[in-house]
């Protein structure tokens, strides 16, 4: 607690210093999501509480915010999208959890892990409907409208990516379009708001989009590479959970794309058991292969992508940050 007896955002350390050019906007993003997630239901109350603090790393809002400051300067509605951003992706991580089993994420039981499925999805419903009338509170509708159709997006992204269970014959093409809906859509979202509502050109706020997609996608490859790489004491939630509910992500399509047909086969049986341990049946062949150096390199590229998109903002702070947010997903541990 500091000096004012406000509670500081809480993020991993390696991000303070990139969020610093927005960490006072970030505090007050933070505080009216306290104000919005509070309840006179003592059981509501808990539950949005506990939601809350699955959040984690404050990615998006901090997305809005550098988006804002870079292009121009921030206003008192970059707050409330913020605000916006963060509960919609909040509700997007209860629903996964239901999706996947998981039953930890940010070293914290999962909602349906210390309750159940039926309240994680109502709970997740209730963090949706808390956004959108913030979302009424913005006189310019151009936040409700970008940030419905992502969230349009976001759904349709998760719906085709249980669709693609057990679908070995998986392209990268296709993959890339699923998640560039159900991971890059909102961070395309957020960097694109942000520079709407500081007042950017067009050609700006179309820059800040693409910079905020191809971000998302390389954090995605990563976090789909963690899920086979991670360590569960470091990473904080639950891992396996992409082989377990046998969803072909890219390190899994590129191997299966490198071998012949009768590995293939072998690949497959691993794949389909019903045991605990495709993981460690699969780690010599993702080694053998260079599956996973490959969607490093792959997520490397996207990232890199990234930075080209912010080549015609002036020099700021906040420029730097978000170059240096590229590096991070990239690199990250958690």
């Amino acid at each position: 607690m500091d000096s004012s007896g406000k509670q500081p955002v809480v993020v991993p350390e390696n991000l303070r210093a990139l969020y610093a050019p927005v960490a006072q906007e970030l505090q007050e993003t933070e505080e009216l999501l306290r104000r919005e997630l509070s309840s006179d239901h003592p059981f509501v109350d808990q539950l949005v509480k506990h939601g809350f603090r699955l959040g984690g790393k404050r990615l998006r809002p901090a997305l809005v915010l550098l988006s804002g400051l870079a292009c121009g300067g921030l206003r008192p509605e970059h707050r409330t999208l913020a605000a916006m951003v963060e509960l919609i992706h909040t509700a997007t991580l209860i629903h996964d959890d239901v999706l996947d089993e998981a039953t930890v994420r940010r070293h914290l039981d999962t909602i349906n892990a210390r309750w159940d499925n039926e309240t994680s999805i109502l709970l997740g419903d209730y963090l949706f409907a808390k956004a959108m009338c913030l979302a009424g509170s913005l006189e310019d509708p151009f936040a409700i409208r970008l940030i419905s159709q992502t969230t349009q997006r976001v759904c349709k992204g998760e719906l085709r990516q249980v669709e693609g269970r057990g679908d070995f014959g998986l392209t990268e093409d296709c993959y890339f379009d699923i998640i560039g809906g159900k991971t890059a859509a909102l961070t395309s979202c957020c960097c694109e708001v942000g520079a709407y509502y500081a007042g950017a050109s067009p050609e700006t706020c179309r820059r800040l989009a693409d910079y905020g997609r191809d971000l998302g996608i390389a954090f995605q490859i990563a976090d789909d590479v963690l899920d086979l790489t991670g360590n569960e004491t470091v990473v904080g939630k639950s891992l396996g959970t992409d082989l377990a509910k046998q969803k072909a992500t890219l390190p899994l399509i590129r191997l299966l794309d490198a071998v012949d047909d009768p590995q293939r086969q072998q690949l497959v049986a691993i794949l389909s058991r019903s045991d605990n341990h495709r993981q460690e049946a699969l780690r010599p062949w993702f080694e053998r292969y260079q599956a996973i150096s490959y969607a490093r390199q792959k997520a490397g590229r996207f990232s890199q992508q990234a930075v080209e998109q912010l080549s015609t903002l002036s020099a700021t702070v906040a420029l730097d940050s978000l170059r240096g947010l590229t590096d991070f997903v990239i690199a990250r541990q958690q």
